[in-house]
């Protein structure tokens, strides 16, 4: 299996702030490892590898992962939690699956 982890660079030239946290998480839980490649999408130069890899797979946020398995389809995630539950077969916490849910819907409000 392989796994690239594509983040996003700004217009202003600055990390992604969700792709730091994601980062973040990758390394805390110990799954950065599972990573096989990690791809920057720059906003800045719509040719570079990451803003590619998002026209290719119609994908308009990041982070998202790519997981390719020889003989299927390449998977895309935008969603980290639901990438570790169904790829690294982890669950996550409630809170965490939540907060995941409401930082990738804005549109969403808690009542």
């Amino acid at each position: 299996m392989k796994i690239t982890f594509v983040k996003k660079i700004k217009s202003d030239g600055k990390p992604c702030q969700k792709c730091a946290e994601v980062q973040t998480r990758l390394e805390q839980e110990g799954f950065i490892n599972k990573i096989s490649r990690t791809v920057i999408a720059d906003e800045r130069d719509p040719d570079s590898e990451g803003m590619q890899l998002a026209r290719q797979y119609t994908v308009d946020r990041a982070p998202f992962f790519i997981v390719e398995e020889e003989g299927s389809e390449a998977k895309i995630y935008t969603v980290y939690f639901k990438f570790v539950k169904e790829v690294l077969n982890k669950e996550a916490s409630e809170k965490d699956t939540a907060k995941d849910l409401m930082d990738n819907n804005p549109d969403l409000d808690f009542l």
